[in-house]
């Protein structure tokens, strides 16, 4: 199990260990709790790293160091490695076709210094992707492309990330867009006030 799936999985996990506040600060979607999201896949090229043995029971228990508005910030340590994660749900969601049912959407911005990954963005989008498409995020009028896999949505220009993250924290919301495998469109609209405060302290607490 990789540590990107394992930052998911807690985060499914928050109402079950009392980390409430990130949800009922939120706009509520579902009482389903969110599948695990795929994790990143390397490069084109590169080996696969091995998998992690499954992190021990309440080791990997999440920590809210912060609410910033609708961003929750995390920390979690499975298998000991430390991962630090802004989390928020979006304020609205729409399907075209309408009303089409669907699990909760959700954003990370993840950092993982094991890794040496920092502020990386995915999106898991609460179905099955169309395979081979691509999604969307918008930020005032620019827009960064993502990829999919699985149910999660990645940036495909991977030099872009540090501008998609630039943009969040001064943007006023992000409009994400995807296709189903079914053929259905997703529109998902995520505030923005708080997350550059939530990024600010996951980047004090990823330091210790």
């Amino acid at each position: 199990m990789s540590l990107q799936r394992t930052m998911v999985i807690l985060a499914a996990a928050l109402p079950v260990y009392g980390f409430a506040d990130v949800a009922s600060a939120q706009t509520p979607q579902s009482k389903a709790a969110p599948k695990a999201a795929p994790a990143k896949p390397p490069a084109k090229g590169a080996p696969a790293k091995p998998a992690a043995a499954p992190a021990a029971a309440g080791s990997t228990e999440p920590s809210l160091v912060g609410q910033f508005g609708t961003w929750g910030a995390y920390t979690a340590t499975p298998n000991g490695k430390k991962v630090c994660f802004a989390l928020a749900k979006p304020a609205s969601s729409k399907t075209n076709p309408p009303n089409r049912p669907r699990d909760p959407s959700y954003a990370f911005i993840s950092t993982r210094p094991a890794e040496k990954v920092a502020n990386e963005v995915s999106i898991m989008i609460g179905y099955t992707l169309k395979p081979g498409s691509e999604g969307s995020v918008e930020i005032g009028g620019s827009r960064y492309a993502m990829y999919s896999q699985g149910d999660g949505l990645w940036i495909k220009n991977a030099a872009e990330e540090d501008r998609l993250v630039d943009a969040l924290r001064k943007g006023a919301d992000a409009t994400v867009k995807g296709v189903s495998a079914k053929g259905t469109e997703t529109t998902d609209v995520f505030p923005l006030k708080g997350l550059a405060q939530a990024l600010d302290k996951l980047a004090q607490e990823c330091r210790r």
